[in-house]
C-alpha cells in the first residue's frame, strides 16, 4: 500500500485480502465488505463493486457510529 490512504479512493488500492462481509442482504447480492487497516481505520466498500471507492473512517468515526446504531440512531433507515 504505497498510496496516501484516502476516503473516495479505489478499494483495490488497499489490496485484496482482509476484506470481510460482515454485513449482506438476504438475497445474496450486495454486500458491504469491510476491512481493518494497519493504521486502525476502517474501510468499507460494496461487494459487487470491489474495484470502486473505499469509504475510510478513522477509530473513532467508526466507534461512534456503531455506538449510535447500537442505540437506535439509525433506525429511521429502516
Amino acid at each position: 500500500m504505497h498510496h496516501h490512504i484516502r476516503s473516495g479512493m479505489p478499494s483495490r488500492d488497499l489490496g485484496t485480502r482482509g476484506w470481510s462481509k460482515p454485513w449482506s442482504d438476504d438475497a445474496g447480492g450486495a454486500c458491504v465488505e469491510a476491512k481493518k487497516l494497519h493504521d486502525g481505520r476502517v474501510a468499507l466498500r460494496q461487494s459487487t463493486d470491489p474495484d470502486g471507492p473505499a469509504l475510510v473512517f478513522t477509530t473513532h468515526e467508526m466507534t461512534r457510529f456503531l455506538a449510535g446504531v447500537k442505540a437506535g440512531d439509525a433506525d429511521f433507515l429502516c
